[in-house]
């Protein structure tokens, strides 16, 4: 039987711990695991796409016994998904308004490829508020964020903000 692929998409712009459960659920369902790092022209990055892909390989340095790979993409998910041999694509739900939109994207991911099976894994509770937007927005104003990241995604935020603060003059 050949390796079961499997992708975990996002922008992860920065990424949290909500996200390491997600990763560290999903790689225990396939083979390989390929997270995805894309630029979503719906959102406006705080991190370069480089600078997230490095930040993604250092936090799952380690994990799945050498079965997690961090790849940077910039294109339609199924696209990505045939190119990378997947047969499955892994999608993170905290909430009821993350499955609405997220049932709408598998029936449009479904039109273009049927061939790629979307599961989806409930965050676990305790970090099912943690989004990267929020964030950056409590971090922006100065709220503390360790909670929500690894020390390390801490730092990075924090020294991001403190830059772009510099710049602005404020």
């Amino acid at each position: 039987m050949a390796n079961r692929i499997g992708v975990y998409p996002g922008t992860f712009d920065p990424i949290t711990l909500g996200h390491m459960d997600i990763i560290k659920r999903g790689v225990r369902l396939v083979d390989e695991l390929i997270i995805g790092v894309t630029t979503n022209i719906a959102k406006s990055p705080m991190f370069a796409d480089d600078e997230r892909i490095a930040m993604v390989e250092r936090e799952v340095a380690g994990l799945g016994d050498g079965r997690v790979r961090v790849v940077g993409f910039n294109s339609l998910l199924m696209d990505f998904a045939d190119a990378m041999g997947a047969s499955v694509v892994i999608r993170g739900i905290r909430g009821v308004t993350d499955f609405e939109y997220e049932y709408q994207l598998t029936g449009m991911n479904r039109q273009l490829n049927d061939h790629v099976e979307t599961v989806f894994l409930m965050a676990d509770v305790s970090l099912q508020p943690i989004a990267s937007r929020l964030v950056k927005e409590i971090a922006t104003y100065g709220g503390e964020i360790s909670r929500f990241v690894s020390p390390r995604v801490r730092d990075d935020v924090v020294a991001r903000i403190a830059l772009q603060q510099g710049q602005r003059g404020g």
